[in-house]
């Protein structure tokens, strides 16, 4: 229940985005956030804030506050995870075992499962772009293959696939370089390397020829990161657009407001003069009103006066002629 204007109760069952009920989770409340359209998404996050914090859960209207804009891309990729949860399940366990084919298949093995990875991402991202088309938005093909990154990389990166499992990305995942991206089996990635062995080299080598090999592999190596680098910078920088958009949407409701109580402040000043001027007019009526009121008075005592006089005067002129 909750107390509308005048102090009256009413009652609060609805689910589609009205104001936080105390019966209903702030994940339940960022889920539907998450899902909301895009250019919803501000005003309804500071409504959302305002009435948790209205209903005394102030750290729920911290973390509601502190939610981010998705891009149009996570958007879509958010929505296809809460509208299609048992595709999304398997999507994941898909995953699973395509990370354990990149260490431990054979490369018929792996073939099959990067097939399978093909034809579900490609699937899923036409879902995606279903599901935002019947929301009413229509995603670019930049939007669009940023959607099919991020199910690579939930595929490819067990960090990325409980990211987009949690339903609320805030801008699209890439999938890790050193993951297969064709039907062939690929190296190990760095990390996975076994410790280089010792053994002596084989016949026929030199150590010019491995010398050249190492920095091969560390300038391979080093572009990797550069390029891992590059890809953390401009989620950053997606990140801090969406921050800044934010913030303009928060500047231009607060001189909508400012705008808003100067105007209202205008017409109670106003009011207030003219309450002044009412009150000054009313005052001069009531004193002319005594003075009437007084003049009156007095001539009525005069009235009173000569009327008695002459009362007397005839019982007088009565009295004389018996």
């Amino acid at each position: 229940m909750q107390r509308g204007r005048g102090g009256h109760r009413r009652e609060t069952d609805d689910r589609d985005m009205e104001p936080v009920e105390s019966i209903e989770s702030v994940e339940s409340v960022l889920d539907r956030l998450y899902t909301a359209s895009p250019s919803d998404f501000v005003s309804r996050r500071e409504e959302l804030a305002a009435a948790a914090r209205t209903a005394g859960r102030p750290e729920d209207a911290r973390r509601i506050r502190a939610a981010r804009r998705p891009t149009l891309a996570a958007w879509a990729a958010n929505l296809l995870r809460h509208s299609r949860p048992e595709e999304s399940g398997r999507f994941v366990e898909l995953g699973r075992a395509l990370r354990e084919a990149h260490r431990t298949l054979d490369a018929d093995g792996l073939r099959e499962l990067s097939a399978q990875r093909r034809n579900i991402v490609s699937a899923l991202s036409r879902q995606a772009a279903q599901l935002a088309r019947e929301a009413g938005h229509q995603l670019s093909q930049g939007a669009q293959r940023e959607v099919e990154s991020t199910l690579r990389a939930v595929l490819a990166d067990p960090d990325a696939s409980e990211q987009w499992a949690g339903g609320r990305l805030e801008s699209s995942l890439t999938p890790p370089s050193d993951f297969p991206s064709g039907t062939a089996p690929a190296e190990p990635a760095p990390r996975e390397r076994p410790p280089r062995s010792r053994s002596p080299r084989p016949s026929g080598t030199t150590g010019a020829e491995d010398e050249l090999a190492e920095r091969r592999r560390r300038r391979q190596e080093e572009l990797s990161r550069a390029e891992q680098a590059a890809e953390r910078a401009a989620r950053r920088l997606r990140d801090s657009r969406a921050e800044q958009a934010d913030a303009d949407a928060s500047l231009r409701r607060a001189e909508e407001e400012h705008d808003r109580a100067r105007e209202e402040v205008s017409g109670a000043e106003q009011r207030l003069r003219q309450a002044h001027e009412d009150l000054d007019r009313t005052e001069r009526a009531r004193r002319e009103a005594e003075e009437r009121e007084r003049t009156a008075a007095d001539a009525l005592a005069r009235a009173e006066r000569e009327a008695e006089e002459t009362s007397r005067q005839v019982a007088r002129s009565t009295a004389r002629v018996r």
